[in-house]
């Protein structure tokens, strides 16, 4: 590939990361209420996400997809289910704290939730499928290497970026709700502002596709 190339495709990809959306918003909810730990588990989820994004890519989904639009509604809309899901038990979870200090919980069962929630966020989102539909592609050569092998390498620099800023985002924010962990109060109002990233986020998907 085209040294050349390559780095404007990073280019991009590091000012498409600096734009809020739904990935970093979702980083940003878990590491208010996971702690740093949760924002790392959910950034390494997102980009476990984009690893299945890009080798259904390599593998010719893309294609299936634009020849297949009703898929990728069906995709939004589960999305957006289940990120609704997501805000109302976070919801619920705050409506039960108690007037105790609250202490944070970042066992391996609940980092191992955030990871699996954001992986399925991920793949739920459908901007990253139109990503790899519209943006990729200028990005590919006919000359060299096989256009899967191009998307591979491409995908790659895409996750490896995504990863380091997201997981910036998440241990930033996990570290301003870790200042704020001893006071109940606070903790009950992070918890609510999860669960209003998430509603949001859901609220999104719901509505940007009509």
């Amino acid at each position: 590939m085209d040294l050349g190339l390559l780095l404007g495709f990073a280019g991009a990809c590091v000012v498409l990361n600096l734009v809020p959306g739904p990935g970093m918003m979702f980083t940003i909810a878990h590491g208010i209420g996971g702690g740093r730990r949760g924002g790392i588990a959910a950034a390494l989820g997102m980009a476990s996400g984009t690893i299945v994004h890009t080798v259904a890519a390599a593998a010719g989904l893309s294609a299936l997809l634009r020849a297949a639009p009703a898929a990728l509604e069906t995709v939004r809309i589960l999305g957006a289910i289940f990120l609704l899901y997501l805000a109302v038990s976070t919801l619920v979870s705050a409506r039960k704290s108690t007037s105790t200090p609250a202490t944070r919980t970042s066992s391996r069962s609940n980092l191992r939730k955030t990871y699996v929630s954001a992986v399925l966020t991920n793949l739920a989102n459908p901007k990253v499928v139109l990503f790899y539909l519209a943006f990729v592609p200028q990005f590919l050569t006919p000359e060299g290497w096989a256009v899967s092998a191009q998307i591979l390498v491409l995908g790659a620099v895409l996750i490896a970026i995504g990863l380091v800023m997201d997981g910036a985002v998440g241990i930033a924010a996990g570290t301003f709700s870790a200042l704020l962990l001893s006071k109940p109060k606070f903790q009950r109002r992070l918890k609510e502002l999860s669960a209003v990233i998430f509603g949001g986020l859901a609220l999104r998907l719901f509505t940007e596709g009509h």
